[in-house]
């Protein structure tokens, strides 16, 4: 079953052209579009990485059906990594690490209805044994998309060059802060 058409997902594709398509390979999944604005920093970061993406609401409470095929088909469809951000109840990570055998990395999010944002990151981090979900911090999105490009990396030298880069640079930006504040 193909879901592309049902999920109306939104994909970022990296310097295509008809020779050569790929795949995105990380989903990044959130409860309600008003999480945009905090998932897309994960987007924003496998982007500056080169890492293919598709961005998509799926709701656990308010379309069931729609998660469950989803999730289900993600591997299917070249998936290898889930981002899935919630707030509140915050039961999407959970609910689709239990659909697939994918690594899925949770989000809380701190929603207008959360408390402080802590029920978001308990429902996502105390998940039973055998469903487990790698859990960042609260609103972090951009450090779960990181953590999935590095999970991609494992297979994908590019990938591997480009986190370096990164993190080099995450390194240069702290060295000079230090000069310029020391003087």
């Amino acid at each position: 079953m193909d879901t592309r058409n049902d999920a109306q997902i939104i994909i970022y594709p990296m310097k295509t052209n008809l020779i050569n398509i790929r795949q995105p390979k990380i989903a990044i999944i959130m409860g309600s579009k008003s999480d945009l604005h905090i998932m897309q920093d994960a987007a924003d970061v496998l982007k500056e990485l080169g890492v293919e993406y598709e961005i998509t609401v799926v709701s656990a409470h308010r379309t069931p059906d729609r998660m469950f095929s989803y999730a289900r088909a993600a591997a299917d469809r070249g998936i290898k990594v889930i981002i899935a951000g919630a707030g509140g109840a915050a039961h999407l990570p959970g609910m689709v690490a239990s659909l697939t055998h994918l690594p899925v990395i949770g989000v809380p999010v701190k929603s207008s209805n959360s408390i402080d944002g802590w029920d978001s990151i308990l429902s996502i981090l105390q998940m039973p044994n055998g469903i487990p979900v790698a859990t960042v911090a609260l609103n972090a999105a951009k450090n779960a998309g990181i953590l999935a490009a590095q999970i991609l990396s494992t297979a994908d030298e590019t990938i591997v060059a480009n986190l370096i880069a990164f993190k080099e640079d995450l390194k240069k930006k702290v060295e000079e802060s230090a000069k310029e504040l020391e003087g």
